[in-house]
């Protein structure tokens, strides 16, 4: 699992009928310190996130799970809305990281 920032929703008037009925996230992902890093992805959203939240994610074959399908065309899925993080002594706020 990884940390990510919401950065918004994705719109697909097509996509594939065992998507159907999900929202799509795009998620930057974040490393321990809360700082964005390149790596960017689509994520189903299994627990309401929303813009500008922190964010747990899955990936592979655990984010197929978390959304209770393992033939879902599903490589990530936001499966946490993160309160506060600590990496060593610092501690870090999930809201508008």
């Amino acid at each position: 699992m990884r940390l990510g920032l919401v950065a918004g929703t994705v719109i697909a008037a097509r996509k594939d009928v065992r998507l159907e009925g999900t929202k799509l996230l795009l998620v930057r992902m974040i490393d321990a310190t809360g700082t964005e890093t390149s790596d960017e992805l689509i994520a189903i959203d299994t627990v309401g996130a929303g813009e500008g939240e922190t964010v747990i994610v899955s990936e592979g074959s655990s984010a197929r799970r978390s959304v209770g399908s393992n033939d879902s065309p599903t490589d990530a899925a936001v499966v946490g809305i993160v309160d506060h993080w600590y990496n060593g002594d610092t501690h870090h706020s999930g809201v508008d990281a």
